[in-house]
């Protein structure tokens, strides 16, 4: 074989072994000891927890609640009878500089309640600090990753919503009614398509963090909607 031949041939080789190198041991810890602290969460390890934490760990959790170690600690329960489940890293990613690590991790859910499956992904973003003992946990955020609820058949035929919305004299929608959804056009903006979640509440697929919620008035016909952004209204107005 010549050399033009052989060159290319090693190339491709150096690709794969370094697309199949190791991590960098600091990163392969850390992916241990975060796949741990995941592991002993259902059966509600304490042991682990404790001495994986930083003295000094501070943690938010997705409903805004704020731990110190202690509280983390009296925190952790072993699942209820009737439920299993396990958390595992499905997306892993470390920054380094020094004796600190910061790591953020997406991980998937499996809980088994009651016999019916819930499958639910959250994002941590944990800061590591390397001691004598090796790397401890010093804070943590978690947060819930939103998806879309899943949709209901949406008779468009018999839409009740299509027609004119005003926010202000000047800012002004039209909603009309196509296929399984609802059309919702503002001069100079992309039309934008919304699925029934619920009857009169709707959802923008790839935006699962609001909500459009039609309101009725006391006949029954659609008065306008709230653009709802957790628990934040915007209210728009039905014009004439």
């Amino acid at each position: 074989m010549g050399f033009r031949l052989i060159a290319p041939v090693l190339v491709l080789l150096g690709w794969a072994f370094a697309a199949k190198a190791e991590p960098p041991p600091a990163e392969s810890e850390l992916r241990r000891n975060t796949q741990a602290l995941l592991d002993a969460i259902a059966p509600g390890d304490v042991a682990v927890w404790g001495r994986l934490l930083d003295p000094k760990a501070i943690q938010v959790d997705e409903d805004d609640t704020v731990r110190d170690k202690t509280q983390i600690l009296a925190e952790l329960k072993p699942l209820g009878p009737g439920l299993t489940g396990n958390l595992q890293i499905d997306d892993f990613r470390v920054a380094l500089y020094d004796d600190v690590a910061v790591v953020t991790h997406e991980d998937k859910e499996y809980l088994d309640y009651h016999g019916q499956v819930l499958n639910s992904r959250f994002r941590m973003t944990d800061t590591w600090r390397h001691t004598p003992d090796g790397w401890r946990l010093l804070g943590e955020q978690v947060l819930a990753v939103q998806q879309d609820p899943p949709s209901i058949p949406f008779d468009g035929n018999a839409c009740a919503y299509a027609g004119r919305y005003g926010l202000t004299g000047d800012i002004v929608a039209t909603i009309n009614c196509k296929g399984q959804g609802l059309a919702v056009e503002r001069a100079g903006r992309p039309v934008r398509t919304f699925l029934a979640e619920t009857p009169d509440v709707f959802f923008e697929p790839g935006f699962p963090r609001t909500r459009r919620i039609f309101q009725r008035d006391a006949g029954g016909r659609v008065s306008g909607f709230v653009d709802r952004r957790e628990e934040r209204d915007i209210a728009w107005k039905r014009l004439p």
